[in-house]
């Protein structure tokens, strides 16, 4: 982890209506189940049935919040924890109906979360001692975009924008409208804020020296290039002279992410860590 200051959380001010929103939608009209047993105080822990990366603790506690403000919900590990099978993560006591009811909510964004978190750690595990920093992307499902985000810085990974508007990024259609590379970047200038990267999508090691030849670009992102091609583009950048950062995406997989790496580019964008990482198996049983 390069700064304690990547694992801060989300305020929950900004997430937490879409957290009631999750409740409602769990709730229906009743919660029949919680409504048939007896309402008694009992303790519950929420146990890692793998190995896994927490995130997602503190949206948990978030959770179990909203439905009763009064029970207690002790975390017994840290977002960004690497825990063993068996582990228990939190600790729960107090109405019994209030844990049934925010169970699935709390289990499901815990699972979801840890689940990129964990898939991150082993992105990054494998790029460890080259100069590449793993990123996610904005292939993130609506509504929990930060907290996605959030579970990559979590398991060791780098964000790449947020929103539109933290960064501009001109992509073969942006390109194809403005009538080539060129022109994108001179319109995008003119519009940009002076502090705002400009990107720009190169699909062929000729659209890499246009970018090289052109003021104004700042990361040039290789699409789906080979391995060859990604170690020429550094060879060109490295030889230009400029400080231009090299960007790798497209279909990487654990197989061959660290030969990637290994090609001298700075940045490499996985889609998958938001889109398909595997749900972490994470349980909730009352004593």
């Amino acid at each position: 982890m390069d700064s304690i200051a990547r694992l801060n959380p989300p305020h929950p001010l900004s997430y937490r209506d879409s957290l009631m929103a999750f409740l409602r939608e769990d709730w229906g009209t009743q919660d029949w189940g919680s409504a048939s047993v007896p309402d008694r105080p009992v303790e519950a822990r929420i146990v890692a049935k793998d190995p896994l990366v927490l995130a997602g603790l503190e949206v948990l506690r978030e959770v179990f919040r909203a439905v009763d403000p009064d029970l207690r919900v002790r975390l017994a590990a840290a977002d960004g924890e690497a825990v063993e099978r068996g582990r228990e993560v939190c600790h729960l006591s107090g109405s019994s109906r209030a844990i049934l009811m925010g169970e699935r909510v709390s289990l499901n964004l815990l699972q979801r979360l840890s689940g990129t978190a964990t898939l991150t750690r082993a992105f990054v595990e494998a790029v460890a001692g080259t100069r590449a920093r793993i990123l996610d992307t904005r292939k993130t499902t609506p509504g929990l975009k930060l907290l996605e985000k959030y579970a990559v810085r979590c398991g060791g990974g780098f964000n790449h924008r947020l929103t539109l508007g933290d960064g501009l990024m001109l992509k073969e259609n942006h390109i194809t409208a403005a009538g080539g590379i060129a022109p994108a970047v001179a319109h995008a200038r003119e519009v940009a804020p002076s502090l705002v990267r400009i990107e720009v999508e190169a699909e062929t090691l000729d659209q890499v020296r246009e970018c090289l030849a052109i003021e104004g670009v700042d990361v040039v992102l290789l699409d789906n290039m080979d391995n060859g091609q990604m170690a020429e583009a550094v060879r060109l950048r490295d030889g230009s002279g400029r400080r231009l950062l090299l960007e790798a995406s497209g279909n990487m997989s654990l197989a061959r992410v660290r030969s990637v790496a290994e090609t001298g580019v700075d940045y490499i964008s996985v889609g998958a860590l938001t889109h398909s990482a595997p749900a972490a198996d994470l349980s909730l049983r009352m004593a």
